[in-house]
């Protein structure tokens, strides 16, 4: 992911597509997809039941991911009806039984009723948000993630109160001056949250353009 395909505040990017059938497609998504397929395979590889994905976005990762992981069924969310729609139209397209349409939430409101999940993953949305909706996300994924259960955050962070890039640093100046509430989190204060939530890290993966996938297990 390069720093001009890093997600708009509303979550598109710049250079989004648009499918005639109504799929969006971000670039960046095609990007990292695979790899972070292959970060996953290890950590999904033999589980079962329902993995929610909070701020699906485009909708383009649970596609995949539900043909990738065919024994996880997956729940796709967003705030935004216009990602909503997008998320349906993958859905349409891919065609899998594993794939649910998606679902309305917003992290900091009443979260469906779900029953026990196997995950919660987010993608590239806490640092464009209130620190609240990070705090919302690992406290709801404490309620409704079974005690073998996995939480797991993509996108960019601050590790040791440092960035892992000089462009992370640019884009963090970028968030913060659009919105003082938003930037890139530290992993530390993550993981605070999430241990107070009954969870502990299992392992940070090292992503292309300085991006991590962070392992919280039970």
């Amino acid at each position: 992911m390069t720093d001009q395909d890093r997600p708009h505040p509303r979550g598109r990017t710049s250079n989004e597509l648009c499918h005639d059938d109504g799929r969006r497609r971000a670039p960046s998504a095609d990007r990292n997809i695979q790899p972070l397929t292959d970060a996953l395979r290890p950590v999904l590889q033999g589980r079962s039941g329902l993995m929610l994905e909070i701020g699906s976005g485009t909708g383009q990762h649970a596609a995949h991911w539900a043909k990738a992981f065919p024994d996880l069924d997956w729940q796709p969310t967003d705030p935004l009806e216009d990602s909503l729609a997008s998320i349906s139209a993958w859905v349409r397209f891919a065609g899998l039984r594993n794939l649910r349409e998606p679902r309305a939430l917003d992290a900091l409101a009443e979260w469906p009723e779900l029953g026990p999940l196997a995950g919660v993953i987010n993608l590239n949305v806490i640092h464009i948000s209130p620190w609240p909706v990070a705090q919302a996300i690992v406290s709801g994924a404490g309620r409704t993630v079974s005690e073998d259960g996995v939480l797991l955050f993509y996108g960019p962070f601050k590790e040791g109160g440092r960035h892992t890039g000089e462009g992370n640093a640019a884009f963090d100046a970028d968030l913060r001056a659009r919105d003082q509430r938003w930037g890139i989190r530290d992993l530390e204060a993550l993981k605070a949250e999430a241990e107070q939530a009954g969870f502990a890290e299992s392992a940070v993966h090292v992503m292309p353009a300085n991006n991590r996938l962070v392992v919280f297990t039970r």
